[in-house]
């Protein structure tokens, strides 16, 4: 994924939420909905969390260091790991506790132009918001499934903003559900129920978000497709025979590193394995840019001895 169109969909949910989060404390204040007050506060963590995105980002570019001699490159997991927490603990938890207070106290929605038109207006931001994150998306998921881009993404920025997103709108749905029913039975009770949804809605997306980027913070090998050209790539048949064995590891969302052992002819010279050696790691590089730091060990193979 390149850096820039994850940059473009994180600054669209960021104008978007933060339109979206002023209009809903306005339509809370004239109408005293919880919903709102939940949806107010859901675009205030989705701004701040697409802040966290992008100082990740930045963070990420910094130089190598003596103390981190591969970089900084995972600064953009851990900051999409923060997301994950400020989304469960701020709207989740913020939204079932208005939710359950709500349903407990039920009171009637005053002013009701107010949060329906501030909701259709939502809905309306956040759809453009969404469809920037899609057409940023389309360009690097290539034939995986939605599902698959967003377990497998190197790079978190786009599936946490296609996920925000997503939870963004289903939760407008949900608040204006809440708000119409509240509103039709004159029962203040639904609009809590309306909020109680969001909450358990946030959460869960929280959840995936966490557990995705858990993942990546342990570490990722490459994709089976990079593996693959990274293979084709150190075995010429000439001055490297066979791949004896290889391990990769993502350093960051575009940054690979590559180790491996590999078989070289037992008479030749250690000039010859040297360049061989180069001439592996430049092939390498240009079969998969992204493999920056790549360590290969020369060996004679011997079948017998299971090397």
């Amino acid at each position: 994924m390149s850096a820039s169109g994850g940059t473009r969909a994180i600054v669209a949910a960021l104008a978007a939420n933060l339109a979206i989060a002023a209009a809903k404390f306005v339509a809370f204040i004239f109408s005293g909905s919880s919903s709102m007050l939940a949806e107010s506060v859901h675009s205030l963590a989705d701004s701040g969390n697409q802040g966290l995105l992008l100082l990740g980002g930045k963070k990420a570019k910094r130089e190598a260091t003596p103390q981190h001699p591969f970089g900084y490159g995972r600064e953009r997991y851990i900051y999409a790991f923060l997301v994950s927490i400020v989304l469960f603990t701020v709207g989740g938890m913020f939204a079932i506790y208005e939710g359950f207070e709500k349903i407990q106290h039920p009171h009637p929605i005053e002013a009701w132009y107010w949060p329906v038109g501030v909701l259709v207006f939502a809905i309306i931001a956040e759809s453009f918001s969404f469809r920037t994150a899609i057409k940023e998306s389309n360009e690097v998921r290539g034939g995986l499934t939605w599902t698959q881009f967003v377990k497998r993404a190197k790079a978190p920025e786009l599936p946490v903003v296609l996920l925000e997103d997503l939870g963004a709108l289903v939760g407008l749905v949900l608040a204006l559900g809440g708000v119409g029913l509240a509103l039709l039975t004159g029962d203040g009770v639904w609009d809590g129920i309306g909020t109680l949804c969001i909450g358990v809605l946030l959460i869960l997306i929280a959840i995936v978000l966490a557990a995705e980027t858990k993942s990546l913070l342990l570490g990722e090998a490459a994709g089976a497709d990079q593996v693959q050209k990274i293979e084709d790539a150190i075995v010429d048949g000439d001055t490297v025979t066979r791949l004896i064995h290889m391990r990769t590891l993502h350093l960051g969302p575009e940054e690979l590193l590559v180790a491996a052992k590999i078989a070289v002819k037992h008479d030749n010279t250690a000039t010859q394995v040297a360049q061989a050696i180069d001439a592996a790691e430049a092939r390498i590089r240009e079969a998969v840019p992204i493999a920056r730091v790549i360590y290969l060990e020369p060996d004679i193979y011997e079948p017998a001895a299971g090397k």
